[in-house]
């Protein structure tokens, strides 16, 4: 007698694309940030990038032939994705064997450690680079100032702060002068890690991503119309205190949350209308931890955190069964929770 076969819950809809074709597509679209970053840093960001997908690469292969006893899928392109999304977040000057660690890290606890692809419930590009941002603080917040180089070396480190980290360090009054303008946002040219420049690379794999239907307009709108909107009150109430709501979606790695992070669907709720709020409340977040924490960016953390809400979000928005109109979930009981996981 065959071994049942276990199967997720209705609707079970097969869109023609497999999650192979769906990340080399995201890797595609991923292209214009590498080219942008090697334009801005220099030829030691490519290898960077190429050391972070190397390790990742290695990582799951490891654990997924000798640990999970599972078929290996590297080709699929999702450890490709994580390492390049993992080198997006990083400075250009890091040590190797830091990126080779958060690398490890990212697939290893973010990814490998909850079954694989399809399963975790946390981005692995994000753990690994809060775990490398947790060890390694002074490395992970040294910056190299923009201008191609063949390489970047420690000689080529001033004190060059981001423009968010300028952002933090005073009134708007007092810092606007010092800050990049608007232009060089968009293009690119400021310092900060490796994705947190070029607003345009990112509105090209935007475009890549919502012509193939890879992601929808909505999830990346919700996340800058709550970073907007918490920004764009304290800028009203206080415009000499606080920086306008523009300048903090075009700065940091708002645009690379908002087209790559929010958008990934396995961190993220199973219907439309809980992926709004999955995004809008990161978008809340971060907002927060920009104007009145010490972090001058957080992104990461904010999505981070929203990960973790991910049940509590389909819980109360699961998807709809097909010709039951949809009702507001009941109130579960203390405990029931994992009770319910353990029947699905």
């Amino acid at each position: 007698m065959s071994s049942p076969r276990i199967v997720a819950p209705s609707p079970h809809i097969h869109a023609g694309t497999s999650t192979r074709t769906l990340m080399w597509w995201v890797n595609l679209a991923l292209l214009p940030l590498v080219i942008t970053s090697v334009a801005v840093f220099g030829l030691r960001s490519l290898v960077v990038i190429l050391t972070a997908v190397a390790a990742c690469m290695l990582t799951e292969y490891i654990l997924a032939r000798f640990v999970l006893k599972k078929q290996v899928l590297v080709e699929d392109g999702s450890a490709i994705v994580t390492g390049i999304l993992l080198a997006a977040n990083l400075p250009v000057t890091i040590p190797f064997y830091q990126v080779i660690l958060g690398s490890v890290v990212a697939i290893g606890i973010g990814k490998m450690a909850f079954g694989g692809i399809g399963h975790n419930p946390f981005n692995p590009a994000l753990v690994g680079r809060t775990f490398l941002l947790v060890s390694y603080p002074v490395e992970m917040t040294t910056w190299s100032p923009p201008g191609f180089r063949l390489w970047t070396t420690m000689s080529d480190v001033v004190s060059t702060a981001t423009p968010l980290g300028v952002v933090a360090e005073g009134p708007a009054t007092e810092i606007f002068s010092n800050l990049p303008g608007y232009w060089e946002l968009f293009w690119g040219n400021v310092g900060g890690t490796l994705g947190g420049v070029g607003v345009f690379a990112m509105l090209i794999g935007a475009v890549i991503l919502l012509a193939k239907r890879i992601i929808d307009w909505q999830t990346p709108a919700a996340f800058l119309g709550g970073l907007i909107l918490i920004t764009g009150i304290a800028w009203l109430a206080d415009p000499g205190e606080f920086i306008n709501p523009l300048y903090h979606v075009l700065a940091g790695g708002a645009m690379l949350g908002a087209v790559f992070m929010v958008t990934d669907y396995t961190t993220s709720p199973m219907t439309m209308a809980g992926r709004m709020v999955f995004a809008g409340g990161a978008g809340v977040l971060t907002a927060v931890i920009r104007l009145f924490a010490a972090l001058p960016d957080g992104v990461a953390y904010a999505i981070l955190v929203m990960n973790a809400l991910v049940p509590l979000i389909d819980r109360g928005f699961p998807p709809r069964r097909f010709g039951k109109p949809w009702t507001p979930p009941e109130p579960a009981a203390a405990g029931s929770t994992q009770q319910e996981r353990a029947h699905v």
